[in-house]
């Protein structure tokens, strides 16, 4: 059997009820070998819920990261479940960690525990959202750095087009950077001190894109700061359920149909977010996942550790000076 998928039994909005029925979703209807990490007692009381103690491994972590946690509390507590399953990956007794708690408190634990990558700034997280021309766009930075540098921002577009080669199959991913206007120069002092660093390298760099292009399919890759990445983020899961609802009211389209759409759209479907940069791999899931979302983050882990996709990142990222 292979390394198990370590899951943050605390974190969340729904921790421990809501992940621990996702980590048995995922041993049982994928067959994805999980681990829980967390506070046992609460841990198997749930597993026993389940009719599930004793088929999953449980690693005690006494400690709980809030959802409130911006990153300080988590890296200097050791005995949290972020900490711990982040150290079971460090020690290769899991191939992969899986969190739904703080993101900044994950990011940060993430990159105490496990390393940034060589040459690595700061690490970002990718999640590809469906297009309308049917292929889809990577997003990043998701929401891992909120205030980045332009050379972070930079490094990011290296990372996202990696990802795209390595992970979606496109060849010679194109680069667009998120702005207030397509022109060259729109923006804040951030995107258009990007700007001027993403011509120069590995690949190709369509310029400055806008919210509308998000789901347009225009690039293969959207690269912004983490901050309004999270925004846009959820903005499209919104936009998305709130112009179904309107749909499904004016009684255009059939049941199926929007079930269809809406299902591409949701954070069920794609798990989570890859964070990309670092000496292993980790998923970050909404604070807010149920069960089945938590299943999938799993499922999500296992094939990028399966496919070392974080190897592959390290070795296929340019690591060329940003200046």
């Amino acid at each position: 059997m292979p390394e198990p998928v370590a899951v943050d039994a605390m974190g969340g909005d729904h921790g421990p009820a809501e992940t621990v029925a996702g980590a048995v979703l995922a041993r049982r209807a994928r067959g994805v070998p999980v681990v829980l990490v967390g506070r046992a007692g609460a841990i198997r009381a749930e597993l026993a819920r389940h009719d599930a103690v004793g088929e999953i491994d449980v690693v005690h972590a006494e400690q709980i990261v809030p959802m409130t946690e911006r990153g300080a509390g988590a890296v200097s507590a050791d005995q949290t479940s972020v900490a711990v399953g982040c150290d079971l990956v460090r020690q290769g007794a899991a191939s992969a960690f899986v969190s739904a708690g703080s993101t900044g408190a994950v990011v940060s634990r993430a990159i105490r525990g496990l390393g940034r990558a060589e040459g690595v700034l700061r690490p970002a997280l990718a999640v590809a959202l469906p297009s309308v021309t049917g292929g889809a766009t990577v997003l990043v930075d998701a929401g891992a750095t909120a205030d980045p540098t332009p050379e972070m921002v930079a490094q990011f577009a290296l990372l996202g087009a990696s990802y795209a080669q390595l992970v979606l199959g496109v060849a010679d991913p194109s680069v667009g950077l998120l702005s207030i206007g397509s022109e060259p120069g729109k923006g804040n002092r951030l995107t258009r001190r990007t700007e001027g660093l993403l011509p120069g390298l590995p690949f190709r760099f369509h310029g400055n894109v806008e919210g509308h292009d998000v789901l347009a399919g225009t690039v293969d890759v959207i690269v912004t700061d983490g901050f309004t990445g999270n925004v846009v983020l959820k903005n499209v899961e919104g936009t998305v359920r709130a112009a179904l609802a309107m749909v499904a009211r004016a009684g255009v389209a059939g049941p199926e149909a929007l079930r269809e759409v809406a299902a591409r759209y949701d954070p069920e479907t794609h798990g989570g977010a890859a964070l990309l940069g670092l000496d292993g791999t980790v998923v970050v899931a909404h604070g807010s996942s149920r069960a089945r979302t938590v299943a999938r983050a799993c499922e999500v882990a296992r094939d990028l550790a399966e496919g070392g996709v974080v190897t592959r990142v390290r070795d296929h990222l340019a690591v060329e000076p940003v200046r």
